[in-house]
This record gives structure tokens, sequence and C-alpha cells, in this order.
């Protein structure tokens, strides 16, 4: 707030000065302002009637008090934002479950299985699904036909017609003959991560670590 005050001039007069700011100090009394108003008190007491020991006692104890509580409502502040949707209370109960997740990346779950969706805005003809290896060999194909729109998901075992097992490892997904608008695959959350700087929790997968919101759907 802005208040008025006077200067002086060099005949050394007082003159009312309209523009002058001066300061409001602060509106609460903080623990530090109060242990120098008790040193003070101290200082300056008669020393034939010095404060009452019992009466000194309650004051320290009232602005302990005062502190101690809002410390505690700060803390309260705290532990109440960190268990939102996007912390770890909920996300920890995520643990075990699966999420699709925009990514190019397949990973196998437990079962050995690769699932995951590719969104096509306009029908394609002859366009396929490829699961690609490390080396850039094909070691799954899907063929979407010619209707194909829309969210199409895509399902491996990760074995051959012989049901012998060929893929165990992580697999590119790409798509042939049509430009998808999302891929995404599917996930196994294994773990959650809460950052010591009190940010968003992390949900840890087999393809990294992702944020709560990133999840499209949850299994």
């Amino acid at each position: 707030m802005t208040t008025t005050s006077t200067v002086t001039d060099s005949a050394g007069l007082s003159t009312y000065n309209p523009n002058a700011n001066v300061g409001t100090g602060k509106s609460e009394m903080g623990q530090a302002d109060f242990l120098r108003l008790l040193t003070a008190q101290m200082q300056t007491q008669d020393p034939f009637e010095p404060v009452n020991n019992a009466e000194m006692v309650s004051q320290m104890a009232t602005i302990t008090n005062s502190s101690g509580i809002a410390e505690m409502n700060q803390s309260i502040k705290t532990l109440a934002s960190e268990l939102t949707g996007t912390r770890l209370g909920d996300a920890a109960s995520w643990i075990g479950r699966s999420m699709l997740v925009q990514s190019n990346i397949a990973a196998p779950d437990a079962a050995g299985q690769y699932m995951g969706q590719v969104s096509l805005d306009t029908a394609a003809s002859g366009a396929t699904i490829d699961l690609v290896d490390a080396s850039g060999a094909v070691v799954k194909s899907f063929e979407l036909g010619d209707d194909a729109k829309g969210d199409i998901n895509f399902y491996w075992d990760g074995k051959n017609e012989a049901g012998e097992t060929v893929a165990t490892s992580a697999l590119q997904v790409k798509v042939n003959g049509a430009t998808p608008t999302r891929v995404a695959t599917w996930a196994t959350i294994a773990a959650v991560q809460s950052p010591a700087d009190g940010s968003t929790a992390k949900l840890i997968t087999a393809l990294g670590s992702y944020k709560p919101s990133d999840a499209i759907t949850l299994s």
C-alpha cells in the first residue's frame, strides 16, 4: 500500500509530499520477531520486578505452538497434493496391470504376448502391420484388408505356425501401405517411481517410464 509523507527543503522546513512512498511493514509476526521482542523485554525489564518465569514460559509456549500448527498445516497440504490421481497413492495400485501407450515398440508381456493398436483415418487397400526385429527382419505380419479403418488392434503370441516361440524381445511396429495417425502398444506396469522433488509419479514398464496420464487405456 502507498501512503504519503513529508520532506525537508533546503531551508530546513518540512513540506508535504503526496508522492512519497512509505513502507507498511509486515502484516504478520513470525517466530524470529517474537524472539527479538522477548529479548528486548528481558533487557529493559525492571530488575526489582522481573518478568514472572511462568509468564515467560507461557509466552514461549504460545509462539512455539503457533509455529508448530502452521508447519503441520503446510505438511497436510503437501500430503494432500501428493495423494491426487497423478501421484503415488493411486498409481501404486496400477502395478501388475497393463496400459496402452503411444509407442512404436512392442514388448512381450509375462505370457510372451505382443499386443497393440494402430489408428487409421481412411481405409487403405493392401496395408499391413509388421513386427520387425533388431536386424530389420519381419517376424510377423498382419493384413488389414481393404475396409480397415479407425482403431485396429493386433495380437501375437510370439510363436510361428508350428507352435514354436520365435520372438522373445521387443519388436518395432511398422505400418506398410498406410499412414497411421497413432501407433500404440500394451505395456505391463512393473513398478511406480515417486520422484523426491514431489513431481508426478512415474510408471515403470519394459517400454520405459510414463506418467499415469500417458495411458490411453488401462487393463
